[in-house]
C-alpha cells in the first residue's frame, strides 16, 4: 500500500472517530437509501465485526474493541442472549460477562458504532439457539410462530432489552452508538417449514419491532419477504446478493471468517486471501455494510456451547483469535483493505458506477464522482491469472483476487498479495521454578447404585422425581446439567421369561449423546454418539440376580440443538424402549416401569469446584487413579507471569468439565480426536470456501481469562467422565513464537512480537524471488545479497520493526521481469 493511500485511510478513521465521539453527546439520525446507510444525511461505509460479550470477559472488552478499531473497523455487532439473561422465567442476570450495557458503553467510549441483534433467537452455535429451555418446556409452546405462549415471552424479553437500551440513551437517536437493530434471525432459512404461519409471524415480529420506536433501521437478516425492514445476506460470499427492495442498501450481516469447531472434527481454516477477496468483491459490486462473523469468536464458557457437539472454543478462525491476539496475517491483511476502502468512501457511496466485462470471470468496476475515480479489477477465475488492458495500461490480476486502485491508475492493494506478518503462535509451560502440579482426587458418589434403601434417603436424592414412563431429558433437567440419571428396579423370579442361567441382553434406545449403564451397581459400559449422528442403541449382555435388580442409566448431553425448524421438539435423552431380552428372544419392556430421575452429578450438587464447598478438605492425595471414569481431580497453580493469554492443555484427559477458581471454563473432550484425512498446514486460497476445504489438526486448548485468576493459589478442578491422566495436563501461556513476513515490493513490512518479547534472531531473510511459506522459506533464483543483514540491523533486539520493501533498502536483487518480494522468518 502506498503511503498516500495509507495516510488518507488513517485520516478518514480519525474523522469517523471524531464524529462518533461527538455523536455520543448529540443525537444523530440514521436512515438509508439504495446506496448506503446514512448517518445525519451522509452515506457511510460500515465495517463491522461481531464480538459476543458472553464469550469474553468485561476485562477483555476494551482491548478487543481497541484492536478491532485499530484493524480498521468502525462498528461492533453483537447478539443478545435470552437464555443467559433469563435462565429462569422472570429471573434476570446482567452481571459479569452478561453486562450488555457495559459492553455497549465500551463500544461508545472508543468511538465506534454498534449493531444490536435482539433476535431473540440467535442460532450462533449457542445452546438451544439462545432461547431458554424453560420456554421450550412451557405447555403448548411452538417456537418462532405466532403462538401465544411464545410471542408473549418473546415480547416480554425484547421489551425488557429495548427499555434498558433506551434508559441508558444508547440508541443513535439518543446520542448513543446503536445504529442498527435486528428482530428475529435467519428466518428465511426455515420459513417454508412453517407454511402460512411464517408470514403472519414475520408480520407480527415487524409490528413488535416498530412499536418500540427506536428511531434506527431494523434488519431481519436472511428474511426475503419483509419489505418494512432491511433484508440482508449471511454467508461466505455476498457480492451477488441484492436486496429485494430496490430502495435498500446492500448489507452483509454475517461474513463468515471461518467456521465453528466440533468435538471430533478438525479445525476449519479460511485464508486471509479468500476472506479479503470476498470483502473486496462485495464493495466492488455496491456493498455498503460488511460485518465479520466473527471478528473475535471467543470461548463457549460453561455449558453455553450448542450443537450438539459444538466445542468449547469458538475461535472461528477470526481476525482476533480466541484469546484476543491478532490472528496474523488475517487481521493485518484486512486492515490494509479497510484503510483503502475508507479512503474512497465518498466515491463508492456517491459516485456513478459502470462495469467492464473482460470475459472468463474477469471484470472492472469504475466509480466516478466529479472526476475523482476509484477502480476494482476483479478476477473470479479459480485457476487462471489475467492481464488486462485498462485505458492503455496493462494490469496483472492473480486468479481469485481483486485489485483496488483508489485513483484508477496505481494498484495499492490486491487481495492475493499478502503484505503483513504471519504469526506462528507457541505455548509456553509455566515458569521454570515451579514444581509440577500436585493432584488430589475424589470419586463421584455412586453408592446409591448398589440399591441400599438408606442411600435413597440421602440429601442428594431430596429433589429426585419419578414417573411411570421414560421422560425427555431437557424436560426434567430444565438445562441445569448435562447429566440425568434414569433409575428403575425389576424383580426377577423363576417364572420370569427372561430368567435363566444365561445372561440376558439389556437394550437401550437413546437420543442422548452419551450413555453410561449400571446394573446392580456394576458399570456395564458406556457409549457415545458419533458426530452428526445423535441416536444409537446400546446393547450389552448382563447377568441378573434372582429377586430385585437395579438398573441405572446416566444420560449425558453435549449441547442442545441450536437451529432448524421445530428444533425445540427434538428429543434428548433415553426415549426408549428399554428392554431385557432373554436367550429365547423373550423380552421384558421396562419403559413403563417406575423410573426415578435425578438431575446432575453429586459433585455438581456439592459444588466440588468451589474452594469453600462443604467437605472441601475431603480430597485424597494418595493412590491417584488414572484412566478411571467418574473421578474428580483438583490441583492448585500459580498465575503465569506476564500478560500473555493463559490456557489449559488437557491432553491425556478423556471427557468432562473444568473449573478455575469456581469459574466454569467449559466442557473438554480431547480424547475425541478428529480424523487426520484432509488435514494440511497449507491451503490454496483460490476457489469457493466451505468448512471442509482447509482443515488442520484438532488440538484444542481451553482459555482461562486472567480476570479469573489470583496471583497465588488458583484452583483447577476437573470432572473426568471417561477416564484420563491428569498428570499430563498443564497450565500454559500463548504468545508469538515466530514472526514471518512475506511482503511485495513497494510495501512496508511490519514485524511485531508480543508481551514485551523482542526479536532475538532472524532465521531467514531474502529480497528477490524467495520460495515457500513461513517456516519453509527457501532462496529463489535471485536475491539481494544484503537481505539478511538489512533485516537483522532493523529488527534484532526490538519488539517491533518496519522495513521498506524496495531495492533502495536492500540493493540490487538481479531479478528481472517479476514482482520482487521480501520473505522473513524472525524468532521472538
Amino acid at each position: 500500500m502506498s503511503v498516500s493511500a495509507g495516510s488518507s485511510g488513517s485520516l478518514l478513521v480519525l474523522v469517523i472517530t471524531a464524529f462518533c465521539l461527538f455523536s455520543s453527546l448529540v443525537a444523530f439520525e440514521v436512515t438509508y437509501d439504495n446506496r448506503a446507510i446514512k448517518i445525519d444525511g451522509e452515506r457511510k461505509i460500515i465495517l463491522s465485526g461481531s464480538i459476543h460479550y458472553p464469550r469474553s470477559t468485561p476485562e477483555m472488552w476494551p482491548s478487543l474493541i481497541k484492536k478491532s478499531k485499530d484493524g480498521g473497523l468502525n462498528a461492533i455487532e453483537t447478539y443478545v442472549f435470552w437464555s443467559s439473561h433469563e435462565p429462569q422465567r422472570r429471573q434476570y442476570d446482567f452481571s459479569g460477562n452478561l453486562d450488555l450495557i457495559r459492553f455497549l458503553r465500551n463500544i461508545q467510549e472508543q468511538g465506534l458504532y454498534a449493531i444490536l441483534r435482539l433476535g431473540p433467537f440467535v442460532c450462533a452455535e449457542w445452546n438451544f439457539g439462545g432461547l431458554p429451555v424453560w420456554l421450550g418446556n412451557m405447555p403448548g409452546v411452538r417456537f418462532r410462530t405466532q403462538n401465544d405462549v411464545y410471542t408473549n415471552e418473546m415480547k416480554n424479553f425484547t421489551t425488557l432489552i429495548v427499555d434498558m437500551i433506551k434508559r441508558e440513551n444508547l440508541l443513535a437517536s439518543q446520542g448513543g452508538p446503536i445504529i442498527l437493530t435486528q428482530i428475529e434471525n435467519e428466518y428465511g432459512l426455515v420459513s417454508s417449514s412453517y407454511g402460512d404461519e411464517a408470514k403472519s409471524y414475520v408480520n407480527w415480529s415487524i409490528s413488535l419491532a416498530k412499536s418500540f420506536n427506536v428511531s434506527v433501521p431494523w434488519v431481519m437478516c436472511q428474511e426475503w419477504d419483509a419489505p418494512e425492514v432491511l433484508d440482508t445476506c449471511n454467508g461466505w460470499y455476498c457480492d451477488q446478493f441484492y436486496p429485494k427492495n430496490p430502495n435498500a442498501p446492500k448489507v452483509w450481516t454475517e461474513n463468515w471468517t471461518g467456521w465453528f469447531n466440533e468435538w471430533g472434527g478438525a479445525n476449519p481454516l479460511r485464508t486471509a486471501e479468500d476472506l479479503a477477496f470476498a470483502v473486496a468483491r462485495f464493495f466492488q459490486y455496491g456493498g455498503t455494510l460488511n460485518n465479520y462473523y466473527m471478528y473475535h469468536g471467543g470461548t463457549n464458557f460453561g455449558r453455553t456451547a450448542g450443537g450438539p457437539y459444538i466445542a468449547t472454543t469458538y475461535d472461528y478462525n477470526s481476525p482476533l483469535d480466541e484469546y484476543g491476539n491478532p490472528n496474523q496475517p488475517k487481521w493485518g491483511h484486512l486492515k490494509q483493505l479497510h484503510l483503502v476502502l475508507q479512503s474512497i468512501e465518498k466515491i463508492l457511496t456517491y459516485g456513478e458506477v459502470r462495469n467492464i466485462n473482460y470475459g472468463n470471470m474477469m471484470s472492472a468496476t469504475i466509480y466516478d464522482l466529479n472526476g475523482k475515480r476509484a477502480c476494482f479489477f476483479g478476477n473470479a477465475n479459480e485457476t487462471n491469472d489475467r492481464t488486462i488492458t485498462f485505458e492503455g495500461k496493462k494490469y496483472h490480476v492473480p486468479a481469485w483476487s481483486v485489485s483496488v486502485l483508489p485513483d484508477c491508475q496505481a494498484e495499492v492493494y490486491n487481495t492475493a498479495r499478502v503484505n503483513t506478518q504471519t504469526s506462528v503462535m507457541v505455548k509456553h509451560s509455566r515458569d521454570s521454578d515451579e514444581a509440577p502440579l500436585k493432584w488430589t482426587w475424589r470419586r463421584e458418589y455412586l453408592e446409591f447404585l448398589k440399591g441400599h434403601p438408606s442411600n435413597k434417603r440421602s440429601e442428594y436424592f431430596r429433589d429426585a422425581t419419578s414417573a411411570t414412563q421414560l421422560m425427555e431429558q431437557k424436560l426434567v433437567t430444565n438445562d441445569s446439567s448435562d447429566y440425568l440419571w434414569y433409575m428403575t428396579s425389576v424383580d426377577i423370579d423363576g417364572n420370569d421369561p427372561v430368567w435363566g442361567k444365561e445372561e440376558v441382553t439389556l437394550q437401550v434406545r437413546t437420543e442422548g449423546h452419551i450413555l453410561h449403564v449400571f446394573v446392580n451397581g456394576r458399570h456395564m459400559g458406556s457409549h457415545r454418539a458419533k458426530i452428526r449422528s445423535y441416536r444409537f442403541v446400546f446393547e450389552r449382555s448382563v447377568k441378573l440376580q434372582h429377586g430385585k435388580n437395579t438398573i441405572a442409566l446416566l444420560s449425558a448431553t453435549v449441547g442442545l440443538p441450536n437451529a432448524g425448524a421445530y428444533y425445540e421438539t427434538i428429543k434428548q435423552g433415553i426415549v426408549g424402549p428399554v428392554m431385557l431380552i432373554g436367550t429365547n428372544n423373550q423380552a421384558k419392556d421396562l419403559s413403563t416401569n417406575k423410573w426415578v430421575y435425578k438431575v446432575g452429578l453429586h459433585g455438581e450438587a456439592a459444588e466440588l469446584f468451589r474452594d469453600d464447598a462443604p467437605g472441601h478438605h475431603n480430597w485424597l492425595s494418595e493412590n491417584l487413579p488414572i484412566n478411571r471414569s467418574f473421578v474428580w481431580y483438583k490441583t492448585t497453580f500459580k498465575s503465569p507471569s506476564g500478560q500473555d493469554p493463559v490456557v489449559l492443555d488437557l491432553l491425556g484427559l478423556g471427557k468432562g468439565a473444568a473449573w478455575v477458581n469456581g469459574h466454569h471454563i467449559g466442557r473438554y473432550w480431547p480424547s475425541y480426536l478428529a480424523p487426520e484425512d484432509g488435514c494440511s498446514s497449507t491451503c490454496d486460497y483460490r476457489g469457493k470456501y466451505n468448512p471442509n476445504k482447509c482443515l488442520s489438526n484438532c488440538g484444542k486448548s481451553y482459555h482461562v481469562p486472567r480476570s479469573f485468576l489470583r496471583d497465588e493459589g488458583n484452583s483447577l478442578v476437573l470432572f473426568e467422565e471417561f477416564g484420563g491422566n491428569p498428570t499430563l495436563a498443564s497450565v500454559q501461556t500463548v504468545t508469538v513464537g515466530k514472526a514471518c513476513g512475506n511482503a511485495y515490493e513497494g510495501n512496508t513490512l511490519e514485524l511485531l512480537c508480543q508481551g514485551g518479547r523482542v526479536i532475538s534472531e532472524v532465521k531467514f531473510a531474502s529480497f528477490g524471488d524467495p520460495k515457500g511459506n513461513c517456516e519453509s522459506f527457501e532462496t529463489g533464483s535471485c536475491e539481494s545479497p544484503n537481505s539478511l543483514s538489512v533485516v537483522e540491523n532493523a529488527c534484532v533486539g526490538k519488539e517491533s520493526c518496519s522495513i521498506d520493501v524496495s531495492e533502495e533498502t536492500f540493493g540490487p536483487s538481479g531479478c528481472h521481469g517479476s514482482i520482487k518480494r521480501l520473505a522473513v522468518e524472525a524468532i521472538c
